[in-house]
């Protein structure tokens, strides 16, 4: 809303027109310095082994292979990052009135059919220089990755349009889990989910194991695709995510899928012969982890 080049309105009129903050119109993000970037890939592989870690114990671990550092700075990068330890968080702060949280409904649930449950979850992508940020929308039972989008933000936008794009190209599931993230609880996504009377369920706070199989895409993602490559701009990454999430899907067998690949087990392909679970045996493994 702001013009720059009107020479008749200057910029400090414009903001007082528009009741903007002067400071806000002149600033200009700084990028992370390469330092914090290298900290930042450090955490990043360590929270896949520990994700019980917290600021406290992130801090002395990164001490131990060097690095002085101070709780406050791994504090401020984990946040960046999006990354929480897996305990329970004594509630310090009211939700928005407007971000109802609604309740895990997986628990002791069979799951034994394709678009029974989709789930999503954002996860930080580090890179050369730099890092963005990727959610993806999977589908429980198949493991089958139906939609992906990146950002260098984390905010909804991008997450909705992941959540557009899977409907449109599969249709509605019966039930969608995700955390509790702001991204998932503001009402415009929500909002798309009722509409197409959808349930939602979300993870307990603190409780990553609620959202497993997602856990586990981004383990296998990061150890087989982005830390072994040195992405330098986003078009590089978008590439290589694009071939190794294509691979999964339609050419990695999954043991749990009965050496189906995800792609065949969403499509009702028979199981191959050879080793592997029954549908049947696919489904109770499934119970048995919503029970725990």
């Amino acid at each position: 809303m702001i013009d720059p080049k009107r020479a008749r309105l200057p910029i400090i009129r414009q903001c007082t027109l528009l009741r903007l903050n002067r400071s806000g119109v002149y600033y200009r993000s700084v990028p992370q310095s390469e330092a914090n970037l290298e900290l930042m890939r450090l955490i990043d592989a360590q929270f896949l082994e520990t994700p019980y870690y917290g600021s406290r114990q992130m801090t002395w671990h990164l001490r131990r292979l060097g690095h002085e550092v101070g709780r406050k700075r791994v504090r401020r990068l984990m946040a960046i990052m999006g990354l929480r330890a897996i305990y329970q968080k004594p509630r310090t702060s009211v939700p928005h009135p407007e971000h109802r949280k609604y309740p895990y409904l997986l628990r002791d649930l069979v799951i034994d059919r394709p678009n029974q449950v989709w789930c999503s979850d954002i996860t930080y992508i580090p890179m050369k220089r730099g890092f963005l940020y990727l959610v993806a929308i999977m589908d429980w039972f198949t493991r089958k990755v139906l939609s992906w989008r990146l950002s260098n933000t984390m905010d909804a936008e991008f997450c909705i349009e992941a959540l557009r794009d899977a409907l449109m190209r599969y249709g509605p599931p019966e039930i969608f889990n995700t955390d509790q993230g702001s991204q998932f609880t503001t009402p415009r996504f929500t909002g798309i989910l009722e509409e197409r009377q959808i349930r939602i369920s979300m993870d307990g706070r603190g409780r990553w194991l609620d959202n497993v199989f997602i856990e586990r895409l981004w383990r296998s993602l990061k150890y087989e695709c982005v830390y072994l490559h040195a992405f330098e701009t986003e078009s590089e990454l978008r590439v290589g995510l694009t071939k190794w999430i294509t691979h999964y899907n339609g050419q990695r067998p999954h043991t749990a899928l009965a050496g189906r690949t995800p792609d065949e087990a969403y499509h009702g392909v028979p199981t191959p012969s050879g080793p592997g679970l029954t549908p049947d045996q696919m489904a109770n493994s499934n119970a048995v982890r919503m029970a725990a």
